[in-house]
């Protein structure tokens, strides 16, 4: 499966664009559409760029979500790409909320695993950031949207 425009326009939503490097609230060196990749401070990219590099980071998500070999609709995929795209997919695949997809992807308590990933390291601080608790509802609700 590949993401559908509204799973792009999820993950765009959440993430924005920015032409220059930043660190993200996690302390990450980040670009674009949160391309982590190889960035470096001083950075700058086009939005042309950004989406390139969007397509590449999408890709290597929906390669993860794909090997599962799962039943999943179309919002399904979209929800656990943008879920892969935002905490990587080592976290993913070590996750209760992957476990919980693979017995029974209708599950209604994988929603409340979704909820669970709203915290980053902010200054060594694991810390819930608004942005993150707004982001896995919206990912939950895109997963069990029909």
């Amino acid at each position: 499966m590949k993401t559908s425009t509204r799973g792009i326009a999820l993950i765009k939503e959440f993430e924005g664009f920015r032409p220059k490097a930043y660190l993200c609230p996690a302390g990450i060196p980040t670009i674009g559409y949160g391309h982590t990749k190889g960035v470096k401070p001083g950075d700058t990219i086009s939005e042309r760029q950004g989406e390139q590099f969007l397509r590449e980071d999408l890709a290597a998500s929906e390669k993860v979500i794909n090997a599962l070999s799962l039943p999943l609709s179309q919002n399904q995929f979209d929800a656990l790409v943008s879920f892969v795209f935002n905490v990587g997919s080592g976290n993913f695949t070590r996750s209760t909320l992957l476990k919980k997809v693979r017995v029974n992807t209708n599950d209604p308590s994988i929603a409340g695993e979704f909820e669970r990933w709203n915290k980053a390291r902010v200054n060594g601080v694991l810390t819930v950031l608004p942005g993150l608790v707004r982001r896995r509802k919206a990912e939950s609700d895109v997963y069990f949207s029909k």
